[in-house]
């Protein structure tokens, strides 16, 4: 009788350890996909690394949790990369499952990974929405596929995109409190753009700026583009270009002259050593190292002869932004520039310094925007 009873209790302790390894929560995607993920999964799969910075909002153990991904972060961001290697050993040794675009993507490494969830976004340098081979090829594995956007659409899926971090990493409460501040921040800029009753500025935003020989590339209708407009200005490839990016020719700035240049800045530290024509910022750029960048950037391309430039109306943004929660400071920033009397008592330094401080593992450091030289455009 006694092992009979005993017997009883094993089976039960086995049904039960079932119960809670099969647990599943359903969640609804930033494709609208309505599918059942693992609750609080520990072996992910990173359709794009860059993604880690939003994931350290709800889970600053990232290294327990992520079980193999692309090598965007380590190529692109460099010295972000290196600042989290630091803290995170463990990052060198996680398997790379593709380069940096998704044609690179290796879906018989990840099966053989044995991933319970894949994270991918809408689009990018990983698989996205409209990656159905890769898509059903996962879940016939029974790998759950769920996709976040900073990218496409930030100015409408970043706040959902960290919900969903937050409901897939069982950490919701964090993720809330990274919403209510964000929420916050861009209040300060929404309510005082509303009150402004003005013509916006003309913005010329001049994408990846020393990757291209040609002038120029641009964000339009998306990343970064968007956050022109969200920032009060108006962003002048959006009046030719009807997609998220594309090129802008130099004889069309000459003839549409935009009131603010800003470029967006892909040099590494690496870059910045070596000389090339790449604006400089990041998580070890000084400010005047950066200054010294765009200068020779802007030279190289013979855009000193933008009334924007020689005004003193030039600026930079780190490129990264465009695929970072942290975007309501760089809002803030062009805000700032676009309306200097408006948002004086802003500082967007301080806002992403404190998000640092309260949704990061790794230390604010570094210079994430600049100017050639200081100047009021408001009138």
């Amino acid at each position: 009788m006694q092992l009979i009873f005993k017997l009883i209790l094993l089976c039960l302790s086995v049904s039960i350890s079932q119960t809670i390894l099969a647990k599943t929560i359903e969640v609804t995607d930033l494709a609208g996909r309505t599918i059942s993920v693992p609750l609080d999964a520990h072996k992910i799969i990173l359709g794009e690394s860059r993604f880690i910075p939003a994931i350290a909002i709800v889970e600053p153990d990232i290294t327990s949790r992520i079980t193999a991904m692309l090598g965007d972060f380590r190529k692109y961001d460099h010295d972000g990369y290196q600042k989290y290697l630091k803290i995170y050993p463990e990052l060198a040794d996680i398997p790379e499952v593709g380069g940096n675009e998704a044609s690179s993507f290796s879906i018989e490494k990840v099966i053989a990974l044995q991933p319970e969830l894949a994270i991918f976004g809408l689009g990018g340098h990983g698989p996205g929405s409209k990656s159905a081979r890769v898509i059903k090829q996962l879940e016939a594995a029974g790998i759950a596929v769920v996709f976040i956007d900073f990218r496409q659409k930030p100015m409408k899926n970043t706040l959902p995109s960290i919900k969903l971090l937050g409901e897939l990493f069982d950490n919701a409460a964090k993720a809330q409190s990274f919403i209510d501040v964000y929420q916050t921040e861009m209040n300060k800029v929404t309510s005082k753009l509303a009150n402004i009753n003005k013509p916006a500025p003309s913005v010329f935003l001049h994408s990846r700026v020393g990757l291209a020989e040609g002038c120029c590339e641009s964000m339009s209708y998306g990343m970064i583009g968007k956050m022109v407009s969200a920032a009060g200005g108006h962003n002048i490839a959006q009046d030719i270009l009807p997609g998220a990016f594309g090129t802008v020719n130099y004889e069309y700035l000459l003839t549409h002259q935009p009131d603010i240049y800003i470029a967006t800045a892909i040099a590494s530290s690496r870059h910045f050593k070596q000389g090339s024509n790449r604006v400089y910022l990041g998580a070890t750029a000084t400010k005047a190292e950066a200054r010294s960048s765009l200068k020779q950037a802007a030279t190289s391309y013979n855009l000193q002869y933008l009334d924007a430039i020689k005004q003193g109306r030039s600026y930079a943004v780190w490129h990264h932004f465009y695929s970072s929660p942290f975007n309501v400071a760089v809002i803030q920033k062009m805000a700032k520039w676009f309306y200097p009397q408006t948002f004086a008592d802003l500082d967007p330094e301080d806002t992403l310094r404190r998000l640092y401080q309260q949704f990061q593992p790794v230390a604010y450091s570094g210079n994430y925007w600049v100017d050639l030289v200081p100047n009021s455009v408001e009138k």
